[in-house]
Formats: C-alpha cells, sequence, structure tokens
C-alpha cells in the first residue's frame, strides 16, 4: 500500500493548502491523475502540492477553485502561501508593498522586482543559488499581482541607466525585459524614469531605497542589505528620502525621454528594433 503524506494543516500555509485541496478532491471522488487532467497539469503534480513539496502558483489556484467549485478559496490561500514563502526578513516588506498606495522606488544596478519579467527574475535569484528556483520565481512574480486589485498602488520608478546595460540572464533575457519596461508606458499607474550616465554625480549615490505611502498611515523607507530589510517610518530619514527622490525624479529623463533611452539602449545592445 503506497504510504500517504499526513499533513498537518496548521503547520503552515502551505499545509493547509495542500491539506484542504486532498480533502476536497477526495470529495469530489476524484483521483490526482483526473483532478490533474482537469487542471491541464500532472497528477504528480497534484500530488506534490498535496503534500506541502510544491508551491502551488495563482494559475494553478484559478483552476482549482474553477474545477471544485470552491467559490474562490485556493485563490484567496495562494496569497498567503507565496507570503510565506518569501524569506523571513522580506515577509514584512511584501506585506508593506500589499497596502501600499503609491511605491517609490528607486534602484542603481537592476529592474525592481515589481517589474521583473520572469526569465529575469529567474536570472536575478538563480545567479548564485539553483535551489527550488522555480518556486522562488513564482514567489516573487506573484508579488505583482498588486497592480491586478481593484485599487492598484501608483508605483513611480527611477532606475539608473546602468540597468538597463547590466546583463542579466543574457542578451535575450534582456531584450524581453526592457520590451516589458517599454509596455508600461500604457499603464498610467507605472510610470518609469531612467537616471542617465550623464547625470554625473547625483542624490542616490549611496544606494538602492523604496518609499511606501499609505492612506491614513505614516510613510515608510525601505533599504535592504544582504539577507536583512530595513523598513522605517522614522520622520526624519522619510524626510530625507523623499527629498532625494524628489532630486532624482528632477535629475532623470522625461517619461518619453526615458521610454527613447531604453529603446535605444535594446537596439544597440541587444539586437532588437522596437517599434
Amino acid at each position: 500500500m503506497t504510504h500517504i503524506n499526513v499533513l498537518d494543516p496548521g503547520a503552515s500555509p502551505l499545509d493547509y493548502y495542500g491539506f484542504e485541496l486532498r480533502r476536497l478532491r477526495e470529495g469530489a471522488g476524484l483521483t490526482q491523475r483526473q483532478l490533474g487532467d482537469i487542471l491541464n497539469y500532472t497528477g504528480s503534480l497534484v500530488g506534490q502540492v498535496e503534500t506541502a513539496r510544491k508551491v502551488p502558483t495563482p494559475e494553478f489556484s484559478e483552476r482549482l477553485d474553477a474545477a471544485l467549485g470552491t467559490g474562490g478559496l485556493f485563490s484567496r490561500l495562494v496569497e498567503l502561501v507565496l507570503r510565506s514563502q518569501l524569506p523571513s526578513w522580506f515577509q514584512q516588506v511584501a506585506e508593506l508593498q500589499t497596502r501600499a498606495a503609491e511605491i517609490y522606488s528607486f534602484e542603481m544596478g537592476m529592474v525592481p522586482g515589481l517589474l521583473q519579467t520572469r526569465a529575469y527574475a529567474r536570472a536575478v535569484l538563480g545567479a548564485i543559488d539553483q535551489a527550488d528556483l522555480e518556486d522562488r520565481t513564482a514567489v516573487r512574480l506573484a508579488r505583482q499581482r498588486i497592480f491586478e486589485k481593484e485599487a492598484p498602488p501608483l508605483f513611480w520608478g527611477v532606475l539608473s541607466e546602468a540597468a538597463l546595460h547590466q546583463e542579466i540572464g543574457g542578451p535575450v533575457v534582456m531584450r524581453e525585459q526592457l520590451a516589458h519596461l517599454l509596455a508600461f508606458q500604457e499603464t498610467p499607474r507605472i510610470n518609469i524614469q531612467v537616471l542617465p550616465f550623464t547625470s554625473g554625480g547625483h542624490a542616490g549615490m549611496t544606494g538602492s531605497f523604496d518609499i511606501y505611502r499609505f492612506v491614513g498611515d505614516p510613510a515608510i523607507v525601505y533599504t535592504e542589505s544582504y539577507g536583512s530589510a530595513h523598513p522605517t517610518a522614522n520622520p526624519d530619514t522619510v524626510k530625507d528620502c523623499s527629498l532625494r527622490y524628489d532630486h532624482l525624479q528632477a535629475a532623470a529623463l522625461s517619461l518619453k525621454d526615458s521610454a527613447d533611452l531604453i529603446r535605444r539602449v535594446t537596439e544597440a545592445r541587444y539586437g532588437d528594433q522596437l517599434a
């Protein structure tokens, strides 16, 4: 007889998700393979999620809700699961991003996580550590679902021109990533400015940072170092970083000129002609 792993639903959001999936699948009289066929996934994947060995994706969860008629249960649960899979030091930051009404981000050397493509995120996360890379990539991309909310945050990003030239993942990955940035021109709540090399010394030379603003709560500044997050609501820090951000925006190219620079860098470095 095959041993069935018995999960403790209180152990973690991932265990609870797997426990509920098995309970409802069996209640519907379906085998893992039969449910997999309905979902257009393998029965093996269903089994891995049921035993908390695989992190479910939002798409998998949406298909589960449709197949089992669960009224959005798994789509709600997957948000908790994915957040629980983030490094412990970053979980508070992910919560801040979810709650923020406005996000202002300055990045020195790469595209911020909220704007990354799957291939780019995979290359960033796998630069040193390949373990559980697909799951970690899915968890990072899931943070971008904040832009799908009924009232998504206003996002304003200032990227150093260096982020366009740092070839992460190779030319194909970079070409796709820069095209992705250009696609946001049609999204008024996501705005991207590039700080060109010609700007010389600037207000962000001490490093990348984010500012999160909320409705009814104090703003928070976020910086990070290796393996640790540093959010603070200290009024002096918020005032200083807000002033720095104002100067960065003033020194950066306009939205249109930024898009033109992204397009030129793509053509020159990654061999693509973008319309």
